[in-house]
This record gives structure tokens, sequence and C-alpha cells, in this order.
């Protein structure tokens, strides 16, 4: 009789965050997708294997696959953010349209290419 197999190892739960990430704060998920239930303040980061989700303002750096997950994404309900990444692409408040400040936006990898487009 062959032997069962092995059972899948169960996926890390995601990390929920109560507090705001302040000024200088780094939060990282390992293994797992990053809920914010607050604000990520000017100066903080959030930074999740998986997917990122910031219930309050995005106003820090949020960076999602960081280990390479092409498939993570980021939403925020008030974005205002100083740098989004996924799986290593990136841009900068610089390079973000100003009609998505302040907006519920979400931020997915396409063929290499960083989007972004507004919740509605």
């Amino acid at each position: 009789m062959p032997a069962a197999p092995a059972a899948a190892a169960p996926k890390a739960p995601g990390k929920v965050q109560k507090t705001p990430v302040r000024s200088g704060q780094q939060l990282y998920a390992e293994g797992c997708d990053l809920t914010v239930l607050s604000t990520v303040g000017a100066g903080a980061e959030v930074i999740s294997d998986g997917s990122i989700h910031v219930y309050g303002s995005l106003r820090g750096r949020a960076l999602a696959g960081a280990q390479g997950n092409a498939e993570a994404r980021i939403f925020c309900r008030d974005f205002q953010a100083e740098l989004v990444a996924i799986a290593g692409h990136y841009k900068v408040l610089d390079d973000i349209p100003d009609t998505l400040r302040g907006k519920a936006v979400q931020v997915w990898l396409d063929n290499g290419q960083l989007k972004l487009a507004a919740l509605e």
C-alpha cells in the first residue's frame, strides 16, 4: 500500500496591525499578507511577502511581494504614498498621477509594469 501524500503546510495567517505605523517604524509580515487597520504615516514602511491592505491613509512606503511574489497587491483607502512596490518594481510619489492622491487605490504588477488604479 503506498504511503499517503504529505499534507500541504498550512499557509501562515495574515498579520494584522491595529495601531498606526508611525514615522521611522518598519513593519514586516513574513510569509503572509499584512492588514493595517489604521494609518501608515509619512516616513513609515510596511513590508509583506504577500499583499498589503491599509484601511486608513497610506502616507509612507508600502512594499508587497517582498520575496518576489508578483501576484501580490496593495490596497488602500486614502492613497498618499511616498513609494509603492510589488516584487521589486516600484514607483515613487513623483511618478504617481495627482488624480490618485486621496483616493482608494489598488496597485498591482502586470507583465513587469507596476499599475495603479482608483477603486470605484
